[in-house]
């Protein structure tokens, strides 16, 4: 089957040598541009994922996918709502919480700090604070021991160490003859832990639940259950579920809605940056328009002797238009190339890049995330690609049109 003279003369004037050989070069910066700026901006919405998954991630790792709270009070029977929760066949896990605020004192130094008493064999199985352990031990937290685990920050800022006996303050105070006086209890740091956001380094304290109920006088009740799930993009739709179907007063709340601002402000970043960078894929696509312009101007003397051979101005108009978009496309495909090929190997391109300048771009002693971490997704290229495409097709348009409108007796006055 012939392929249209239209594709077939568009793809020689992009091949052919011209007389004038800056036209060849706008071309190439043309398709440099084009793929340059889809390299970029692949890469950087890659970054922008992988920044995005680490965090979720770390804040993940302390908070809990979804939370059964008490209503009007405490949760007394925890054990049947872990139950009911865990016959949910997106619940991989249920642990009971008991969550008050508190104040550590040691010397002189005095922090507020969020107190949770959790059972370390059942927080295994929501949290992941076993890993993140820098000095002691998550198993040291027994019932009637009082011991305590502190993040790293709440450690340093106190200067505690594994070891020290430091006194936690409970606000719910005791009456006596003299006045109110605040509940104090002794702890011996058993643990220090650092999941790498300061929100809970700087001010979480770990307890065994049993010492968390007798200190806030909670007999047998806890705060809540948390819950971990198989997908932690289901939880408002698990929490939802769960609301339900729980034959008990209480309150689902799920990630989503407890870090919202949080998790909407890295989006919104995201989409300006995309935004932001999708304009040097337009200025490339600005450099097409000129190419094309000039490519016209050059080649008026075969546009009028196409019209004297009977092609009509669709047909011109198809021929500038074939070569812009080819221009386009081959450097859509570089750019995708480059762009895929980087955002893979980001983690060896950038460990090379900072040995050959002597430099780090994220310093450990000032970052928690201290490497360029990326996350491609391929619903990201395939966008990128095809406002790329389009971007260079809309290029073509009006060239195109003004090499259709090229009158064939005033091309060939001067021949």
């Amino acid at each position: 089957m012939a392929l249209p003279y239209e594709l077939l003369i568009g793809l020689r004037y992009t091949r052919a040598k011209r007389r004038n050989h800056f036209i060849s070069f706008i071309s190439l910066i043309s398709m440099l541009g084009v793929g340059l700026g889809v390299a970029a901006l692949i890469v950087v919405l890659s970054v922008m994922n992988g920044f995005q998954k680490e965090l979720r991630g770390r804040i993940l790792s302390v908070v809990s996918h979804v939370q059964v709270l008490g209503g009007p009070g405490d949760l007394s029977d925890w054990e049947r709502i872990a139950g009911q929760t865990t016959q949910h066949p997106e619940v991989r896990g249920a642990a009971p919480f008991v969550q008050a605020q508190g104040m550590l004192s040691y010397n002189q130094n005095v922090r507020g700090t969020l107190v949770r008493g959790i059972l370390p064999d059942l927080e295994d199985k929501v949290a992941d604070f076993r890993p993140h352990m820098k000095s002691g031990s998550l198993d040291a937290l027994v019932p009637d021991s009082f011991g305590i685990v502190l993040g790293s920050e709440l450690a340093r800022a106190l200067g505690v160490f594994v070891g020290d006996r430091v006194t936690l303050i409970a606000p719910q105070g005791v009456v006596t003859p003299a006045g109110v006086v605040p509940r104090l209890k002794t702890f011996t740091v058993v643990g220090i832990f650092e999941v790498g956001m300061f929100e809970y380094d700087n001010g979480l304290a770990l307890l065994a639940m049993a010492d968390a109920q007798k200190l806030y006088r909670m007999e047998d009740r806890v705060s809540g259950v948390r819950l971990k799930l198989g997908d932690l993009f289901q939880a408002p739709r698990v929490a939802h579920e769960l609301a339900v179907t729980l034959d008990v007063d209480a309150y689902l709340s799920d990630w989503t809605k407890s870090h919202a601002n949080f998790f909407r402000a890295v989006q919104i970043e995201k989409n300006m940056m995309f935004i932001i960078l999708s304009l040097i894929v337009a200025v490339a696509a600005f450099n097409i328009v000129s190419t094309l312009v000039m490519a016209v101007t050059d080649k008026q003397a075969d546009i009028a002797i196409l019209r004297t051979l009977g092609a009509s101005p669709g047909s011109i108009m198809a021929i500038f238009m074939v070569q812009g978009a080819l221009i386009g496309t081959i450097g859509l495909f570089i750019g995708v190339a480059g762009g895929v090929a980087l955002a893979l190997n980001i983690d060896v391109v950038v460990p090379f890049i900072e040995r050959l300048l002597g430099t780090q771009f994220l310093s450990k002693e000032v970052y928690y995330i201290n490497q360029l971490p990326s996350d491609l997704q391929w619903n990201d290229v395939t966008g990128v690609t095809l406002i790329a495409f389009l971007l260079a097709l809309l290029a073509t348009i009006y060239p195109s049109w003004r090499a259709s409108r090229v009158n064939p007796a005033e091309a060939l006055r001067y021949e």
